[in-house]
């Protein structure tokens, strides 16, 4: 435990001699590059939505449109978390409020990686929404008098899933703009 310790002492010690917009810099480069981890789930999601399309399609190719339909509706959900990721990681790479902000360079510089580990939670919702939209697919090749009802069950459930990821990205926006340890320094 002491070892770690005196990691940690040292490594706050060997930052205190940048700036802090420099180490909010440094960070948001890293937060940038943890934030897209979160593109994992899409497509993976979307992944598996296209195998169960295709594998629908091979299955029951009269229900051709129905299932493309069903597919690419659910697929482009799944997408959400990725893009809530790449709105993160663009505004640390190119708009980010902490960049200047007075302050403790390594809170600053820990806010902005926060915001980028943040959006990793968007993994999940993008595998989960995926399921259920190859799920979605499959059912509609075999009913496709149900797929009005089979899309509606579908999209709920994306979006009770997609929660997480909307929870990832309103932690990641606060503490970008409207961060409370700021107000502590």
């Amino acid at each position: 435990m002491e070892s770690l310790v005196n990691i940690i002492t040292f490594m706050l010690e060997w930052l205190q001699q940048f700036s802090a917009t420099a180490l909010v810099l440094a960070a948001s480069a890293i937060a940038a590059g943890l934030a897209m981890i979160a593109g994992i789930g899409p497509g993976v999601g979307q992944g598996f939505a296209a195998g169960k399309g295709a594998e629908a399609v091979g299955d029951y190719k009269e229900n051709n449109n129905n299932i493309t339909f069903v597919m690419l509706l659910g697929a482009a959900v799944a997408e959400t978390s990725g893009i809530f990721s790449l709105v993160v990681a663009l505004i640390v790479l190119y708009a980010n409020p902490l960049v200047g902000v007075e302050g403790t360079g390594i809170v600053l510089a820990a806010s902005v990686l926060g915001a980028g580990l943040a959006m990793i939670a968007g993994v999940g919702p993008g595998i989960g929404q995926g399921y259920a939209a190859g799920k979605g697919t499959e059912r509609v090749g075999q009913r496709p008098k149900y797929q009005g009802l089979v899309v509606k069950v579908m999209l709920l459930g994306q979006a009770v899933g997609q929660t997480t990821g909307i929870y990832a990205l309103v932690v990641a926006l606060i503490l970008l703009f409207a961060n409370p340890l700021l107000n502590l320094l």
